[in-house]
């Protein structure tokens, strides 16, 4: 697939004005407000993985509206000879969100940030776990929400029916969960994702004041009207699909997707943040990538830490292994520079 964005000059300056509902924020702090009322932690569990040099715990955390939602939290074993009973060190922790339609899986399949040092929480996607990987643990209670079956059009026609209004929220709350869990230092907690996973990092950056640090992969839900418009890719194209079937649907649909709108999160964010796009990318377009990265802090006042890597010649796929290298180079001077 050709490059067929903006021109990289244009990209650079790219900085699209934005239909931003006035109830934005009014919408999420009281959405993120009933969801405080529950304490975050439910059940915390080892389990065994077979891996000598690797800790891990089954949890559960109260996402949206209280509901339960699975998380698999991973960190360096103890090393040989420490007391059982001695607490934990307290480490800084990556919270993972995973890709559209993928689960958490099997708790061996993501080691990379805590092999890195970490202690690590990965994320159960509600509703998701069919399409590919190992399953989901997570249903989502509102899946007869109208709007159609699949997640990126569940609820799709009033903003607090939309399936991403629960998702965003058990993001969030996955902050909270993991610095209720023990050996977590909470000041230097870092929120990743990747696709998906990138739009869900983006959102708490946006909506998680004191966040350390976030990193931003090919971001779905930024610049949703253009990715619209250039792309049938899924989960764009599934959003084009219902309003080729439901015509005259398109006020509600963009109304609702207005308040899960990533750009709009990225100019409330203030941590560092650590972006990454592929140009050639026809699932999350590149532009969308580069607005958010743009406007990403505009009404914080002073601009936070940022930085962007394109790869001109990768699709979705972006940077791959090089790209990873460069997070955890990044992060490691964010949390312990």
């Amino acid at each position: 697939m050709p490059a067929f964005d903006l021109p990289l000059p244009e990209l650079e300056r790219h900085r699209p004005d934005l239909d931003e509902p006035a109830g934005f924020d009014t919408f999420w702090r009281d959405t993120l407000k009933d969801a405080a009322q529950h304490e975050p932690l439910v059940a915390v569990r080892p389990v065994q993985t077979g891996l000598r040099l690797t800790e891990t715990w089954d949890v559960t955390f109260r996402g949206f509206a209280g509901e339960p939602v699975r998380a698999w939290y991973s960190r360096p074993a103890r090393t040989p000879g420490a007391e059982p009973h001695e607490a934990p060190p307290a480490l800084p922790a990556v919270v993972e969100y995973v890709g559209y339609g993928r689960g958490r899986g099997l708790p061996h399949e993501r080691l990379t940030w805590v092999n890195a040092g970490y202690a690590h929480l990965l994320m159960d996607n509600r509703g998701q776990g069919d399409q590919y990987g190992n399953g989901g643990d997570t249903p989502d209670p509102y899946a007869a929400a109208p709007g159609g079956p699949g997640p990126a059009v569940r609820g799709l026609l009033a903003p607090h029916d939309y399936h991403y209004r629960r998702l965003i929220t058990d993001a969030v709350r996955a902050v909270t969960a993991v610095r209720a869990l023990p050996g977590v230092d909470g000041t230097r907690i870092a929120a990743v994702g990747n696709s998906q996973g990138g739009g869900l990092a983006l959102a708490v950056a946006g909506l998680v004041p004191d966040l350390a640090a976030a990193l931003v992969t090919a971001p779905l839900l930024c610049g949703i009207r253009r990715a619209l418009e250039l792309t049938d890719a899924g989960p764009y194209g599934e959003i084009a699909a219902y309003l080729a079937v439901h015509r005259g649907a398109e006020g509600p649909a963009y109304r609702t997707l207005s308040y899960v709108e990533g750009i709009s999160f990225a100019r409330r964010a203030h941590a560092p943040a650590h972006f990454g796009t592929g140009l050639r990318d026809t699932v999350c377009p590149p532009s969308g990538v580069y607005a958010a990265f743009n406007r990403y802090g505009e009404l914080r006042g002073e601009a936070p830490r940022k930085e962007l890597h394109a790869y001109p010649y990768n699709g979705h796929e972006g940077g791959e292994a090089e790209h990873v290298r460069r997070q955890l180079s990044w992060l490691r001077g964010v949390l312990d520079g």
